[in-house]
């Protein structure tokens, strides 16, 4: 304020004149001159003005309280109003700030706060400019700023944070397992179609750990197919031999061997009745 005959606005300001106390217009920047004693000069500044919200406990409206500070910027677009319909500027703005906040976030519940907050810095911003426009104020931006959770909603939240975060784990483990059979599937039918494939996949394998230096045996699915095919083999002859009837025993028939024969001779031999009768020995010589 300033009551001489002249006075200096500067380029933000603008300086409203009474005259006996009654309006006498607006001063631009510059070097202004008054009547002494009878004119006096308030100077309104135009530059945006930060005011901090102090927190405020707030209940919401599912029952929960919070903590929440807010910062709101505002600047004088009219100077006669911001002079003539209040007394202080900054401090009505700064009380009907605060019951704004808490009126506003105590109508939400508390994961629209967390998460929604622009939504709720836009509905406090529309309360304030439509109070503080008949004081020749413009709200430019109001932002909550710091959210006071207490302890034991913190440890709550954490652990639904975790348990979100292993479901999402586990649904891509099991998409990860889904195209994997997949591509294991077509695989199989590739291999099914080029049986040499497969081998050729056992000695890549083979390659790649002797690459490692690794004392490890390696039995390629052949080997073993081969051994079980054997092993069930085994079995069923063992099975097919008990279960077959046992063949009656065969009397032994004496072999005798060729060199025992007797040899037949040349000559013819006697009749029996020369041999019996002395009286026919004369076939003899």
């Amino acid at each position: 304020m300033s009551n001489l005959g002249v006075a200096i606005v500067r380029q933000y300001e603008r300086g409203v004149v009474f005259r006996l106390g009654r309006l006498r217009g607006v001063r631009r920047p510059g070097i202004r001159f008054m009547i002494p004693l009878a004119d006096r000069m308030w100077k309104v500044t135009l530059r945006t003005v930060t005011m901090p919200i102090p927190s405020q406990q707030v209940i919401t409206r599912d029952n929960v309280s919070i903590g929440v500070a807010a910062v709101a910027y505002f600047r004088r677009v009219d100077p006669v109003k911001s002079i003539v319909e209040i007394e202080d500027v900054s401090s009505a703005i700064g009380q009907i700030a605060q019951t704004t906040v808490r009126n506003v976030v105590g109508r939400s519940l508390l994961d629209q706060v967390l998460t929604d907050t622009e939504t709720l810095n836009e509905r406090i911003k529309e309360i304030l400019d439509g109070l503080t426009q008949q004081w020749g104020i413009l709200v430019l931006l109001v932002e909550l700023k710091d959210i006071e959770l207490p302890t034991t909603m913190q440890r709550a939240m954490a652990r639904q944070a975790e348990a979100e975060r292993e479901k999402r784990a586990k649904i891509i483990a099991a998409e990860g397992e889904a195209l994997s059979a997949d591509r294991l599937a077509e695989a199989a039918d590739v291999i099914a179609d080029h049986p040499i494939a497969l081998q050729l996949r056992n000695l890549q394998i083979l390659a790649e750990i002797a690459a490692e230096k690794n004392s490890t045996i390696v039995f390629p699915a052949q080997f073993l197919e081969s051994a079980r095919a054997l092993t069930r083999f085994v079995d069923q002859e063992r099975r097919s031999t008990a279960a077959a009837p046992t063949p009656p025993a065969v009397p032994a028939v004496t072999t005798v061997p060729a060199d025992d024969r007797r040899p037949e001779p040349d000559w013819p031999l006697p009749q029996d009745d020369a041999l019996t009768d002395p009286l026919k020995g004369q076939a003899w010589t």
